[in-house]
């Protein structure tokens, strides 16, 4: 992919694994609320979506502004405590950037947490953009957040590679005429991933490497 200049990512299920994190604050804010604790994998299917939209589900009308303040709350030190980065991204990131590529996140995750995360994992330097969907109208699938990065930086389409892990990503980046990887192994299944047609779909993020060559 000779032509390529510019390699935007997804945050979480792509380049750090929150999902511990996002589960602890989930079910505090049940026990908070006296509602029943709900099990890993159906906090993982509603994560990709923003906090607000990932409690929605789960927490009365009423109730979902306490919900979304105590999930806030206790988000911003879990976080720290549990989140990691997947194998080989700082690695990764390095290496990009060395060949010259211009690297930038784009995540439905609120800008402030999405800073306490790249920050806190040593990964806030690789990055020349960082937008989040609570800057915008509209999060992902919504192309918006795709088309303001490129402008922002200034390429052209085919100049740019769009990495990320749901359906949601392969969604935005098909939305947004842009090549588009997902990596498995996040929140959405391979069947359902298919379904969009990415460019490609591998199952380690490292390969990237291989399929970036100068």
């Amino acid at each position: 992919m000779k032509d390529i200049k510019l390699i935007i990512f997804d945050l979480d299920g792509t380049l750090v694994d929150a999902y511990a994190a996002i589960e602890a604050s989930f079910n505090y804010v049940m026990r908070k609320l006296g509602l029943k604790e709900k099990s890993a994998k159906s906090i993982r299917r509603a994560v990709g979506w923003g906090d607000l939209n990932l409690l929605k589900p789960f927490v009365l009308r009423q109730d979902l502004g306490r919900a979304l303040s105590l999930y806030r709350k206790h988000h911003k030190h879990s976080l720290l405590k549990y989140s990691r980065l997947y194998p080989y991204v700082r690695l990764l990131l390095g290496r990009l950037q060395a060949r010259g590529y211009k690297l930038a996140v784009a995540t439905n995750r609120p800008t402030k947490f999405s800073l306490i995360l790249l920050k806190h994992l040593r990964i806030f330097d690789y990055f020349d953009y960082v937008l989040c969907a609570d800057k915008l109208k509209q999060g992902k699938p919504n192309p918006e957040i795709l088309n303001k990065i490129i402008k922002e930086l200034s390429f052209k389409k085919p100049q740019v590679l769009y990495v990320g892990d749901m359906v949601i990503d392969a969604e935005a980046g098909r939305r947004a005429k842009i090549d588009t990887i997902i990596v498995t192994g996040g929140s959405s299944s391979t069947i359902e991933i298919k379904k969009e047609r990415p460019f490609k779909i591998i199952t380690k993020l490292r390969q990237l490497m291989d399929i970036c060559k100068p």
